[in-house]
């Protein structure tokens, strides 16, 4: 039996069809104009600093790498082993951070989450205290501070995965028990700091801040893969947690097993935001402000939003290390400190300018 349809309800169908279209045109062009925005960014990361190099400059130094054709050798060296990396571990950083956030805000509903909520940052800066307080690494070498950082933002997570566990796997318990997290690993890095030598307590504070200027290749291969796995396995959950994001009950309808992905989203982001403060310190505002940012220009569908949040992520990182570099020589202001200066004001116009709906 033919399905009788009239022109009106098929115009309206290709209608609905058209307007589908546009938009998610809209989304992938802003995700291209944000990585765009990224690589001109990184350009000019390399190109300026407290040694200025010019772009065209740069960008032929780069060129002549690629090609064996190297021109100057102590800028071919002064680019590859110190700008660039520089500028790629920044990238990394912002987007790892801001995929964490915004994983975050969708599965637990909560617009203040980040890649920070369950305690990551206090239990790293914890680790970070006991290293360069008084010598207690778990193992030795350059990389004592990094693996001590990493291994104890991970007991924050663990503890809040338990108590989640025997609550029920809410999001209000988890917030709640990040919080709690948060507050007591602060507290136990106070004691140590307060017996601390002032050389060492000056050393961690300008860890604490929250830096991407010391970094080697080696370090940008573990951050990438890390990134790009835990990345990748986000962006294939998308849908759930589309699904997830329009509340519990609705996901469970639709056959989401609610307590095991939210579970599953957090050891992910955990173990990625775990890897970046390890090698970076505290950056704060990133995770938190970036996917916000992408809302109001894409909405909320995070098949597509995980991509522009990275980017978006990514070019704040590597343009407020660029800003800190050049705008305050001779001195050179931490990215953590440039990314606090301009997430904090933007945050609160956003909360001021943007509908309640955009959240």
């Amino acid at each position: 039996m033919e399905i009788w349809s009239s022109p009106l309800e098929e115009g309206r169908s290709q209608a609905v069809k058209a307007g589908y279209a546009r938009s998610v045109r809209t989304k992938v062009l802003f995700i291209f104009a944000c990585m765009a925005a990224l690589l001109a960014s990184l350009i000019c990361a390399v190109g300026f600093g407290p040694v200025d190099i010019g772009l065209l400059d740069s960008v032929r130094i780069l060129i002549d790498h690629l090609t064996g054709n190297v021109q100057d050798a102590i800028y071919d060296h002064f680019v590859w082993e110190g700008r660039l990396p520089r500028g790629l571990l920044g990238a990394l950083t912002g987007a790892g951070l801001a995929i964490g956030g915004c994983v975050m805000q969708s599965t637990l509903n909560n617009g203040l989450a980040d890649s920070y909520t369950t305690g990551i940052s206090a239990g790293a800066g914890f680790g970070a205290t006991l290293a360069f307080t008084v010598g207690l690494t778990l193992a030795t070498g350059m990389y004592a501070i990094v693996f001590n950082a990493f291994v104890f933002s991970l007991v924050p997570t663990m503890a809040i995965l338990l108590i989640s566990r025997l609550k029920g796997g809410s999001p209000l318990v988890m917030v709640m028990s990040g919080i709690a997290m948060m507050y007591l690993f602060n507290a136990m890095s106070a004691i140590f700091k307060i017996m601390a030598d002032p050389n060492d307590l000056a050393a961690l504070y300008a860890w604490q801040l929250g830096s991407v200027s010391s970094c080697s290749w080696d370090d940008i291969a573990l951050v990438f893969v890390t990134v790009t796995l835990c990345g990748f396995s986000l962006q294939a959950l998308a849908s759930r947690i589309n699904l997830l994001s329009a509340g519990d009950d609705y996901a469970k309808s639709m056959g989401v097993r609610v307590t095991a992905l939210r579970n599953a989203c957090l050891i992910i982001v955990t173990l990625m935001t775990a890897i970046l403060v390890s090698f970076t310190g505290l950056i704060g505002f990133v995770g938190l402000v970036a996917p916000h940012i992408c809302r109001i220009f894409i909405g909320a569908d995070n098949r597509y939003l995980l991509a522009a949040s990275a980017a978006m992520g990514a070019l704040v990182v590597v343009a407020a290390d660029t800003a800190g570099k050049v705008l305050f020589q001779p001195y050179e202001l931490q990215v953590g400190i440039i990314t606090a200066f301009l997430g904090a004001p933007l945050f609160l116009y956003l909360i001021v300018k943007t509908k309640k709906t955009s959240w």
